[in-house]
């Protein structure tokens, strides 16, 4: 006999759990089928922390950081302290910006200084001053107002809100199919067939494969290997930061930040070979000694000999912009392109609202065409 419910989301990863803690909020109770066990290492949002970096121009990625900070605001402090370490973001360097953002560093000041979101630029020697452990190129950005998400402590605790609020999270539930009919949506399990009104789709890797017959841009899947190095001085202070290089320098973009126990994690951006989710090689040593190369370089603070490195996925859409739009009764979530995390209850807002209302609509940005 099939089992019924009004909403299912399919993917337990960051973006599921966001979206189905935000249809909690709503009064709903949905269920949330996850193919992997809790804490896996699979998708991409395992881990200890992940970068809060705000450097962005663009509207639409200032409107979903604005709802992804209520939401943030809205966890609490789970274990007596904030899920968000806002020790700062700085942001250096002529190239592009993270995520296809538009303009420079003077475009992303305007842009968080019109959304009252603190920022500042500095000369490179003042930031030297005040972050000993790095080099600057250029005119500085800072943002005291980023830092880091505790992203295993922010997992659990949309777990637990999503079970108190009456919905439930089964792991180790692989979704074979999904499929839309006049009745709603069929998924398909190992255990039996759910019946919903309404799906949520948020699997990341998994997303082209879930769904052939929705029309989805392109989504490249990418094994990258950033790595944890280790301070030459405990004491030094360490903000997040992004280094937008000037094209050819380096393989690309670097992003990091301190996490506390393990390191200053740094990493180049979308960099990494194109892999088979389900036949993922692990590899870190692609471009290892780039990595170290550039952390003797432009990280006198870390010890360049220490990498410790670590194997996480991207799911990129060509302009890296994300899919959040609804299909008939299947809503879609896709394309975070590494940089997703830090917007999480935000995303997860925005496809509540199309998994409510059938004519809701994400930013045009945001939609499939």
């Amino acid at each position: 006999m099939d089992e019924k419910t009004r909403v299912v989301v399919v993917g337990g990863g960051i973006m599921g759990l966001s979206t189905a803690w935000a249809l909690t909020r709503r009064g709903e109770r949905p269920l949330v089928l996850e193919r992997f066990a809790r804490g896996h290492t699979r998708g991409a949002s395992h881990g200890a922390t992940r970068n809060v970096n705000n450097a962005y121009a663009d509207p639409h990625y200032l409107d979903l950081l604005a709802r992804a900070r209520e939401g943030w605001d809205a966890l609490g402090e789970p274990d007596g302290e904030p899920l968000l370490r806002l020790h700062g973001l700085v942001s250096h360097g002529s190239g592009a910006a993270l995520g296809g953002t538009g303009g420079g560093l003077a475009d992303i000041h305007a842009g968080l200084t019109s959304r009252g979101i603190p920022s500042e630029l500095l000369d490179p020697a003042e930031a030297a001053r005040r972050w000993t452990g790095m080099r600057f190129d250029g005119t500085v950005l800072h943002s005291p107002d980023a830092g880091v998400v505790r992203a295993a402590v922010a997992m659990r605790t949309l777990e637990q809100r999503i079970t108190a609020a009456g919905g439930e999270v089964r792991w180790e539930t692989p979704v074979e199919d999904v499929s839309q009919d006049a009745d709603g949506v069929r998924i398909r399990t190992a255990t039996g067939i759910v019946r919903a009104e309404v799906a949520v789709v948020t699997v990341g890797a998994w997303t082209a494969r879930m769904l052939p017959g929705i029309a989805l841009p392109p989504l490249r899947v990418t094994e990258e290997s950033p790595a944890h190095f280790a301070p030459r001085h405990p004491s030094t202070a360490w903000p997040s930061f992004n280094h937008f290089v000037t094209p050819g320098s380096w393989p690309g973009n670097v992003y990091g930040m301190p996490s506390p126990g393990e390191g200053v994690k740094v990493g180049f951006h979308l960099v990494g070979d194109e892999v088979d989710p389900d036949a993922r090689p692990f590899r870190t040593d692609v471009h290892a000694a780039a990595l170290a190369d550039y952390v003797a370089e432009w990280m006198p603070g870390l010890e360049p000999c220490t990498a410790d490195p670590i194997s996480c996925t991207y799911t990129s859409t060509p302009d890296e912009a994300f899919v959040l739009d609804r299909v008939g009764r299947i809503v879609v979530g896709a394309g975070f392109s590494g940089q997703g995390f830090k917007f999480a209850p935000g995303v997860g807002a925005v496809l509540a609202d199309l998994a409510e209302d059938p004519s809701a609509q994400a930013d045009p940005v945001f939609r499939l065409r």
